[in-house]
């Protein structure tokens, strides 16, 4: 069982550019008692991509969670915000 729930969805837009981007990432086991860190990324409103890493230690998974977070922060991408009217 993971420790503690790891999910992430942030977005990165910027109408001058037509740039209207997600990046999802969570953290679950495997069926084998892995940890497995699955990230989704593409246009906001299409299926995108999907790739899955698999660790023997969740601290493994974790590690590269938090540096992929790092690095979607530092290119701009932030927690998605809903208005309200």
């Amino acid at each position: 069982m993971i420790s503690q729930p790891y999910q992430l969805y942030v977005e990165r837009m910027d109408p001058a550019k037509n740039m209207a981007r997600y990046y999802a990432m969570e953290i679950e086991r495997t069926m084998f008692g892995e940890a497995c860190l699955t990230r989704r990324w593409g246009r906001i409103g299409k299926r995108g991509q999907e790739k899955q890493h698999v660790f023997e230690r969740e601290d493994e998974a974790v590690r590269m969670f938090l540096e992929l977070l790092k690095q979607k922060r530092g290119r701009g991408y932030r927690p998605k915000t809903t208005h309200r009217y």
